[in-house]
């Protein structure tokens, strides 16, 4: 339950990051950064971070960003996924 709550939160903040990102990007401001933008998906927030890219067509395109995210999600899935595992055992 806990990690539920925890990858809600984490994707609620990946959005907006996304979405903050994406209006400074327009804008010309300084942007979030791509390896925060990471950081919070491997924390748990690539749902909100997968939803964001979809929202705001913001780092859609870009193909070394969008293979390190797949990889960042395989890899939270993986751990998540033994962690369970081994607890179960």
């Amino acid at each position: 339950m806990i990690y539920l709550v925890l990858v809600a939160v984490l994707s609620v903040v990946t959005f907006v990051a996304y979405g903050l990102d994406k209006r400074r990007a327009v804008n010309g401001g300084r942007r979030v950064p791509e390896r925060t933008l990471q950081i919070l998906a491997l924390l748990g927030g690539w749902p909100g971070a997968l939803f964001g890219q979809r929202r705001f067509r913001h780092k859609t395109k870009k193909l070394a960003f969008l293979i390190v995210f797949w990889l960042v999600v395989v890899l939270h899935v993986a751990i998540v996924g033994t962690v369970v595992y081994l607890s179960r055992r």
